[in-house]
């Protein structure tokens, strides 16, 4: 049976059962026979000073974690020697470690927030156009792009990354590893308000640096296809899939 969880007023707490469309008050509960068939149900009264949600059968807890509904690849994030990152800290990293991988969902970018930024030495994207445009281009430039090693070094405000991350361009083969120092800096909401590509050595010019040249906030939106819900992102994933 359905219950659905609703505050009558603040001295009594209600439980409306849609089944029948009969309230029961807590006042109601204590009478032994109904308060016995209801706790065999698995359900339980709540005082009026309760934060707590009720138990309902079969449905677990109503808020699931974040980390369920991210399609997280890099779940194993390496922690410097005296790093402690929160589950939520482990989260945004390897979220951000499958964007530098080549794996952008609009998941993933839904751990930013609207106005974020992203930064390296040859751009600076702002705002959700700018930066979605950034991962869903570096993905279609580069295949593969495998990260050679990384470490989280600090867990702070921002958090610190050192990472070495090997870009191969699609279609010509070559190749160049790059190692960066990565900043992620959060907000007081928890969600991602920049993010700083470092580069510690300088890119020969070529190939490779061109095609990071052409990375530039204000024309790729243009040029590169941001998929604007979760079907268009599927298919998206799937072609990505189909061309490895």
């Amino acid at each position: 049976m359905l219950l659905k969880y609703r505050r009558a007023t603040l001295s009594s707490i209600t439980y409306s059962l849609r089944a029948t469309g009969t309230t029961i008050t807590r006042q109601q509960l204590k009478k032994p026979l109904l308060a016995s068939a209801l706790r065999s149900k698995g359900i339980k009264a709540m005082s009026t000073n309760s934060t707590e949600s009720p138990s309902l059968p079969g449905r677990g807890s109503l808020a699931s974690s974040p980390s369920e509904s991210i399609p997280v690849k890099n779940v194993q994030v390496n922690e410097a020697s005296g790093v402690r990152l929160s589950s939520q800290q482990k989260l945004l990293v390897g979220s951000v470690l499958d964007l530098f991988e080549g794996n952008p969902t609009l998941k993933h970018l839904s751990l930013w927030s609207q106005q974020a930024t992203f930064k390296d030495p040859l751009t600076i994207a702002s705002g959700h156009k700018q930066f979605a445009a950034q991962w869903y281009g570096l993905a279609a430039l580069f295949h593969p792009i495998e990260i050679q090693h990384h470490s989280v070094v600090s867990g702070g405000n921002p958090m610190e990354i050192n990472l070495s991350n090997k870009y191969t361009l699609k279609g010509v083969g070559m190749s160049q590893t790059v190692d960066s120092v990565v900043r992620i800096y959060t907000g007081q909401d928890g969600k991602i308000e920049s993010v700083e590509d470092r580069w510690n050595d300088k890119l020969e010019d070529g190939a490779i640096r061109d095609a990071f040249r052409k990375l530039n906030a204000k024309t790729v939106p243009n040029l590169v296809t941001v998929p604007q819900n979760e079907e268009e992102d599927l298919k998206l994933q799937a072609a990505r899939k189909g061309s490895a």
